[in-house]
């Protein structure tokens, strides 16, 4: 008998796409060719690109590689799909990752970087568990192209997902966050930039838990930091600011201001206060809604006060939100965001104290002293990963209740 999964791990993002009627052909102007039709379903991938050199196309139940028995969609990214496959050789079930053709993410590489075996005398980095194990890879060819494919363990309780309007209790928040910073520098640690978000977007729980935030308890607080398709080598590899695809409410502002010049670990320093205040909060620090990148670089401005002075003559887009002297424009003053204690008290405070769960006096200060220590403009000004875990909240607040989360799981 294969094992148990409970149903909600399978069910997440999951939508059919083929179902009955959302498909039509209708006539053409053009001798020989059909347009296909169909109707939008939200949080599925878009169909059109299911062409040569995009998705592979998979439905539940195919089996792949003579070995991986489909069950289900787990989710999806620009360059993939992923999917909950029963190993029919093991009897295990792993997330199965298939890659668009025209895909050149170097994940495998990665992943194999990560996991790969230590010496027997070699200190094993706390976080090494915290990044997923690379179980097998190989290719399938199909209509659209050949596709490369990698299983790991499952992983796809999206902390975003299951935190939507939610929080998490601040125990298992402390621990989620002093975790997800763990994997991170057991990354940096192998010469490795995350290079996407290192956002709750891109943690997830091993396995569906079958609870939202509210209802966590401190041994669910294992975060899996995953998504590795934009991580880089900087030692070895040069990734320029313009280049760079991390989403804009998580994007670190020299990819903006110094599209010229390569990115390097502060990036991922960056994106991560940015995770832990979801983690922590309700709300996220800048908008993650689609806005224009502008507008996003007014926000980081309003919440952290003045950027370099190079940077704020070089913002061509500066006029449409503030005056030459700073001021905001008269079209900008009602939308502005909160300075930063005043967004903490909106998108964090004011939520845990709804439910009881407020954050005190002295873990507020530490924690607002980490987050403008993390999100200096400057790259060089921010923290690295390791004086992040050194920082006064993670050793008194977060360290303590990641252990407490570590003893219950031995």
């Amino acid at each position: 008998m294969p094992p148990q999964i409970p149903i909600s791990v399978s069910r997440i993002q999951w939508h059919r796409i083929l179902q009955p009627g959302f498909f039509s052909r209708a006539g053409s102007t053009v001798a020989g060719i059909h347009r296909i039709e169909y109707k939008w379903i939200k949080g599925v991938e878009k169909l059109e690109n299911y062409q040569p050199g995009g998705y592979h196309p998979i439905m539940v139940g195919d089996l792949l590689h003579d070995r991986y028995h489909i069950a289900d969609k787990l989710g999806y990214g620009g360059y993939s799909t992923v999917w909950l496959a029963l190993d029919t050789h093991l009897k295990r079930y792993v997330a199965l990752k298939v890659n668009a053709t025209d895909s050149l993410s170097s994940e495998t590489a990665v992943l194999k970087a990560l996991s790969a075996s230590l010496p027997p005398s070699a200190a094993v980095h706390p976080g090494r568990g915290l990044v997923p194990v690379l179980l097998d890879e190989f290719e399938v060819q199909g209509p659209n192209g050949n596709h490369t494919c990698y299983t790991v363990t499952p992983a796809r309780c999206n902390l975003r997902e299951i935190s939507f309007s939610r929080l998490f209790p601040l125990d298992v928040a402390r621990a989620l966050a002093y975790g997800l910073t763990l994997a991170v520098a057991y990354t940096h640690s192998q010469g490795y930039v995350h290079g996407g978000s290192s956002t709750p977007a891109k943690a997830f729980i091993p396995l569906f838990l079958g609870k939202y935030a509210e209802h966590f308890s401190i041994s669910d607080a294992q975060p899996l930091l995953t998504d590795l398709g934009e991580a880089f080598a900087p030692a070895s590899e040069v990734r320029l600011g313009q280049d760079c695809h991390t989403p804009p409410a998580f994007r670190a502002p020299e990819a903006k201001f110094e599209p010229q010049s390569p990115l390097g670990y502060p990036s991922d320093i960056w994106s991560l206060s940015t995770a832990i205040w979801e983690i922590v909060g309700m709300k996220a620090i800048f908008s993650t809604d689609i806005v224009p990148e502008d507008e996003i670089t007014a926000q980081q401005i309003d919440v952290l006060e003045p950027m370099p002075a190079d940077w704020w003559r070089r913002w061509k887009g500066r006029s449409s939100f503030f005056e030459a002297d700073g001021c905001p424009t008269e079209s900008y003053k009602g939308n502005r965001w909160p300075a930063l204690q005043e967004s903490f008290e909106v998108g964090v405070q004011k939520w845990r104290r709804k439910v009881g769960d407020e954050i005190g006096e002295d873990e507020k200060t530490a924690l607002l002293d980490l987050m403008r220590r993390m999100l200096a403009f400057r790259p060089e000004e921010r923290l690295t990963v390791d004086e992040v875990l050194e920082s006064e909240w993670m050793v008194r607040w977060a360290l303590p209740e990641y252990k407490r989360n570590q003893q219950c799981a031995t």
